[in-house]
């Protein structure tokens, strides 16, 4: 009888697949769109690759190093995104707990009284009847939905593309915030080195224009010649302060992405940086696919996707299962006495009125999925065009 029992469990979950299979799509990667590589006159086929190098190996200045690093500890976008990433995790996790029978806890105390009307007894029998009723309850209700059509699975891998979606998004904005902290940083020694020629080149210019004026009154060269020398040193002198301008933004810059207050930012000399050597680029595609903000793309695409197929179940029966059980009585001090309780029910809720409005999902579904397909073509191409920029640049050099 047991061996039988479990034959129709595994009948029933097999059938439920199938039918699910009828309803439900299997996701596939979509490919590109357009025809033509997307690499222009590249033929790089060396297998290293550049996204493998460690931030330590790329920058070798310390202090840049240390920038970084607090950038990646205190920046607040960056935060933000990390936050994403629990939402999104929560999210998963209530998407796989959708799958298990839930249960609930049940103590009540419900006094109630029956009008005498409604008894329909004549006057002599019904007033000997007690018409009001204290009923104690205790028990425990559960419920549990067949995932026939797909719902749940389909709802839990959106919830997983979310989760995939939101880590892309955050190694894309750590890529970028990584990025923008070495621009700011080298910017700043190049600030640093260009005050510092312009001072020393005002302190030639000024000792320019004390030479050329000695000439002068030697009737050696013309009082134009010591005008020219003067305008020499004034260009000279009225750069300075639009550097410390500049110097004090790109600082103030720096302090945004550090999450900090605008202050000075420790930083060595342009002198000391020594260049990352072994730049190898490595094959195109692997650069195209180390790429988080294509990887968020598609999976952006990929919870689309399953919207659509969680739309279409919205059109077939909802096969819930319930039970509840506990004790019941009318006196308290009899409540442990043969006052068991319990029932199961099994139901089909099948959709009638709602049709229009589950159509309205399903198209809505359709054409976000649509739309984020476009997206991440745009995405493709995008970052073929920036590679191929950076590696014809890098040819050139």
């Amino acid at each position: 009888m047991i061996k039988g029992y479990k034959k129709q469990i595994y009948l029933a979950l097999a059938s439920a697949l199938v039918l699910s299979a009828c309803v439900t799509k299997k996701y596939k990667e979509p490919g590109l769109a357009v025809k033509g590589d997307l690499y222009r006159d590249s033929s790089l086929t060396d297998t290293s690759n550049l996204a493998d190098i460690p931030v330590t190996k790329l920058f070798s200045d310390t202090v840049l190093q240390h920038l970084i690093n607090e950038g990646i500890r205190e920046n607040l976008d960056l935060k933000t995104a990390v936050q994403r990433i629990n939402e999104a995790q929560a999210t998963f996790g209530q998407s796989k707990a959708a799958f298990l029978p839930s249960l609930n806890g049940l103590l009540q105390v419900t006094r109630a009284k029956t009008s005498q009307a409604t008894l329909n007894l004549p006057p002599e029998f019904a007033s000997g009847i007690n018409l009001k009723t204290t009923t104690y309850q205790a028990g425990l209700s559960t419920s549990w939905e067949a995932d026939i059509w797909g719902k749940l699975s389909s709802a839990k891998r959106q919830a997983l593309a979310a989760l995939l979606e939101s880590d892309a998004s955050k190694r894309a904005v750590q890529t970028q915030l990584i990025a923008n902290i070495a621009n700011t940083y080298y910017n700043l020694l190049a600030l640093d080195q260009q005050l510092a020629i312009t001072k020393r080149t005002l302190e030639i210019r000024i000792k320019d224009v004390q030479t050329v004026k000695d000439l002068k009154e030697g009737a050696i060269v013309t009082g134009a010649a010591v005008v020219q020398s003067e305008a020499n040193r004034y260009a000279a002198e009225v750069t300075i302060p639009d550097l410390k301008q500049s110097i004090r933004e790109a600082e103030n810059a720096m302090s945004i992405l550090l999450a900090k207050a605008p202050g000075t930012i420790n930083r060595t000399s342009l002198d000391t940086q020594k260049p990352f050597s072994m730049l190898h680029i490595g094959v195109p595609s692997q650069l195209l696919k180390n790429r988080p903000d294509v990887q968020q793309a598609q999976f952006a695409f990929r919870r689309a996707f399953e919207n659509t197929n969680l739309a279409r179940t919205y059109f077939y029966p909802q096969l819930t299962i319930t039970g509840q059980g506990g004790l019941s009585s009318l006196q308290l001090k009899n409540f442990f006495d043969n006052s068991i309780f319990y029932n199961f029910v099994g139901g089909l809720t099948q959709p009638i009125f709602a049709q229009g409005q589950n159509r309205a999902k399903l198209k809505t579904a359709q054409s976000q999925q649509i739309q984020a397909f476009y997206a991440f073509q745009q995405s493709l191409l995008t970052a073929g065009q920036e590679v191929t920029n950076a590696l014809y640049s890098l040819k050139m050099q």
